[in-house]
């Protein structure tokens, strides 16, 4: 009589766990791995995750980089005009910021200048503004256009002194455009001066 009960409880015992079993399988569900499909909420927000991650990775500017950029450009384009006024006949502290073309293509403008003997008097205003005009990257380099507009009072003087062009007692506006370049693979943090548009 007593082995009948045990069978009992036994099968109780089965039938509670069989019901507990089915209803988990009926909450959990009983696939191994997700199947079923990204909703559409969930893609767009994944998307903005990866772009916003790939142009951190990429080094694109933002809006601090770019504040950042022109204060430097503004000084660099200072430096090299001044440095450029010179007339030593060789270009000392915008050396760093040219690129090899340009410090050559610069160079070459003032020995040229002094075969003819003549010299240059710039007093640079000030720059009026520096507005990035393009940026983009290229391979393991960033590349910055930048529109510059300037205010110098300028004239070129021949052996006797004599103006040869531009006044010294008149402020000219200048419209440049530089574009500035740096290797993201560099330690260096410094840009330089690549080319200049016309």
């Amino acid at each position: 009589m007593n082995y009948s009960f045990e069978y009992i409880d036994i099968i109780l015992l089965a039938m509670i766990a069989g019901f507990i079993f089915l209803r988990l399988r009926g909450i959990l569900g009983k696939r191994t791995g997700f199947e079923g499909k990204l909703s559409e909420d969930f893609k767009e927000e994944f998307n903005k995750s990866v772009v916003k991650n790939n142009i951190n990775k990429n080094q694109i500017f933002d809006e601090n980089a770019k504040n950042d950029f022109i204060k430097g450009a503004k000084i660099a384009y200072e430096t090299i005009i001044t440095d450029f006024s010179d007339n030593d006949n060789k270009l000392t502290e915008s050396k760093p910021l040219l690129s090899k073309k340009m410090h050559d293509q610069f160079n070459e403008a003032l020995q040229e200048r002094s075969k003819r003997g003549h010299y240059a008097e710039i007093t640079f205003i000030g720059v009026n503004s520096a507005i990035i005009k393009e940026h983009k990257k290229i391979d393991q380099f960033l590349k910055v256009t930048v529109d510059f507009v300037s205010e110098v009072i300028t004239c070129v003087r021949d052996k006797e002194k004599k103006i040869i062009s531009g006044d010294p007692k008149k402020i000219k506006k200048i419209h440049d455009t530089w574009v500035f370049s740096r290797d993201i693979r560099s330690t260096n943090p410094n840009w330089q001066l690549v080319d200049t548009l016309t």
